[in-house]
């Protein structure tokens, strides 16, 4: 199993950390991908390693693809290469798990119109207007898609991301 987790500078610390040591508990290989290669730091000060820029990003090599939240999902929605990234997951139906802010990717790439989803309560009104059915929920499934809104709902989050990923034959 092979995860590509995308972030950058202020991520919500849970939100990329404990999808990134389940993976690991699976025996998976987890990149972590940013806009370069090197330190990122989360909102609360937690430091991880970048072993990927974007731009060296295969999507084809990995079997889903983590949106972890925080404020980088504003610096990772700009990059294009990002939003290549995760049109490839979708047109290969491939597993993605967005959580709190990181939807943000998925609505700049314009694949959420007609997908049931979720996010956190700020990003909500953004999601409908990119045509997601929003729900507030802690966790929503609709095909490959699995989103969240916020860390407290990491365990509804992960027990579906592990779901899908295994379904999928990953």
């Amino acid at each position: 199993m092979n995860i590509l987790i995308i972030s950058a500078d202020n991520f919500e610390d849970s939100e990329l950390l404990v999808p990134f040591y389940r993976f690991k508990e699976e025996g998976a290989r987890v990149d972590i991908a940013s806009l370069k290669r090197g330190k990122i730091t989360g909102k609360h000060g937690y430091e991880v390693e970048a072993n990927i820029s974007l731009d060296e990003v295969e999507p084809d090599a990995y079997d889903a693809l983590v949106l972890p939240g925080g404020k980088a999902p504003e610096a990772v929605r700009r990059s294009q290469r990002a939003i290549d990234i995760a049109r490839r997951f979708f047109e290969k139906s491939k597993p993605v798990a967005a959580i709190c802010h990181g939807p943000q990717t998925l609505i700049t790439a314009g694949l959420l119109k007609g997908r049931y989803a979720t996010c956190y309560k700020s990003v909500a009104d953004e999601m409908k207007l990119a045509g997601a059915l929003y729900e507030d929920r802690e966790v929503v499934v609709d095909g490959n898609l699995v989103t969240s809104r916020m860390p407290q709902d990491l365990p509804a989050f992960m027990r579906e991301t592990m779901k899908i990923i295994r379904k999928s034959g990953n």
